[in-house]
């Protein structure tokens, strides 16, 4: 069985399965499309309506089955909300979920940070990934009550007093380009910096809602702290904040500012320093997302603004590429040969990778004691000679084998003569953001 953190994912097997949220809180689902959205009122699934094609609710527990859902639907979202309105979610234990497949065999847990001043929690989603399902955890809080979340995503509910639509919508799967969703700007932030993008000869960058939520998530969080951190008081990252919303990314930066009192103010300050204006101009973003929040007892704001370019395979194979022939580079100016890319030793390194940020850790030595040639040989792999480098948070390849090349034991990998074969792995979205592997073979 797997326990899952934020933004962590595991495929299903296939037929139903089921998800189960026990406690004091009403669970509910939406069934979208690629685009975020139900097709009608049926696609949403709670107590006064507790089936739709391919999903049946019986209490706590929720039964999706993929190949009955209607047709065009590509995405489950699962939902947890007090069984008393009244009641605000951060009174309650933590919900946690239970996943399960045929015959009740257990396949996952999931058991996010304690909602705070959230009414309705994004707990998981159910998504289609090429001819397959996946469960990835969300943990992605919700201000506005089941009915406005049921609102963005697109049901027709009746309210004497409308809220308009502020909060992401379900996302798009990792496997495919990141449509932008686009966000509202009332404050004028995006003409502020695409005027100084192009001023440096940088592309635009597109709002997108799922960076905006991000953001908005973690400037609370700040200024619920009262201070400046890449993490906050509840122990999650910005970065895992983007991969709850469903962003995947292939780069991403932010900035964590307090002080300015308005989005010029804001932008201002970004320009003055050198690392900071080389992040908002940077041409590789083609997202962003800001958001900001007060500090009561100090008057200071919290600002957050996250920059992102989205992960698609083409982009992964382009990044690994890269990162290859920078290796390359380095073994040529020591008079070695090249390295030849081995699929096998790229197999078992990107899972390597995207394990490391599916269950929160980083090291060479796995949760349950594998090392880098176990993980080689089960992906297939017989070679004779193993190594590996791995690395967290740099923001490209040249960043990343800059790091390693200054580093004696991974400098000491890279140029080894007898190494032959290599295999890269690449992963956003984990508490550092970015988790790199080099795989080595002989």
């Amino acid at each position: 069985m797997s326990e899952l953190v934020p933004g962590g994912n595991l495929p299903l097997p296939g037929g139903a399965v089921t998800v189960r949220v026990p406690g004091p809180f009403d669970v509910s689902a939406l069934i979208t499309d690629d685009g975020g959205k139900v097709r009608g009122d049926d696609d949403f699934v709670f107590y006064n309506q507790p089936a739709a094609p391919g999903a049946r609710l019986h209490g706590d527990t929720l039964t999706v089955d993929p190949p009955r859902l209607r047709s065009g639907a590509s995405r489950v979202t699962v939902v947890v909300s007090p069984a008393d309105p009244a009641t605000p979610l951060g009174r309650l234990a933590a919900p946690t979920l239970h996943v399960t497949g045929a015959g009740g065999r257990p396949l996952a847990r999931f058991a996010p940070p304690r909602p705070r001043q959230e009414t309705v929690l994004l707990l998981a989603e159910i998504y289609r990934r090429g001819d397959g399902w996946k469960l990835r955890a969300l943990g992605q809080g919700y201000a506005d009550g089941l009915a406005g979340l049921a609102r963005d995503f697109g049901v027709d509910v009746v309210d004497e007093t409308p809220t308009p639509p502020t909060h992401p919508t379900s996302p798009t799967g990792p496997t495919s380009p990141n449509p932008p969703l686009p966000s509202p700007d009332p404050d004028g932030f995006l003409a502020l910096v695409n005027s100084a993008r192009t001023a440096a000869g940088s592309p635009p960058v597109v709002l997108d809602s799922r960076l905006t939520a991000a953001a908005r998530a973690h400037a609370s969080a700040m200024a619920s702290a009262g201070r400046l951190g890449v993490e906050g008081p509840d122990g999650v990252s910005v970065h895992q904040r983007v991969t709850a919303t469903g962003y995947a990314y292939l780069t991403i930066g932010e900035h964590l500012v307090s002080g300015p009192r308005t989005p010029a103010e804001f932008v201002a300050y970004c320009l003055r320093t050198d690392q900071a204006r080389r992040t908002l101009h940077d041409p590789v973003f083609t997202h962003a997302g800001l958001a900001y929040a007060g500090d009561g007892p100090s008057g200071d704001t919290y600002w957050t603004a996250l920059w992102a370019s989205p992960f698609t395979p083409a982009g992964l194979a382009r990044t690994q590429a890269d990162v290859v022939d920078l290796t390359n580079r380095e073994r040529a100016r020591a008079g070695l040969r090249p390295l030849a890319v081995d699929p096998l030793l790229t197999v078992a390194a990107q899972a390597h990778s995207a394990d490391m940020v599916a269950r929160a850790f980083y090291s060479h030595t796995s949760p349950e004691g594998s090392q880098p040639w176990d993980r080689a040989a089960a992906a297939g792999c017989g070679r004779r000679s193993i190594g590996e480098n791995i690395a967290c948070g740099q923001r490209s390849p040249a960043e990343v084998v800059e790091g390693w090349m200054n580093s004696p034991g991974h400098r000491a990998n890279i140029l080894k003569p007898d190494f032959t074969h290599i295999g890269i792995g690449f992963e956003g979205g984990g508490r550092a953001g970015t988790y790199w592997t080099q795989l080595f073979g002989a």
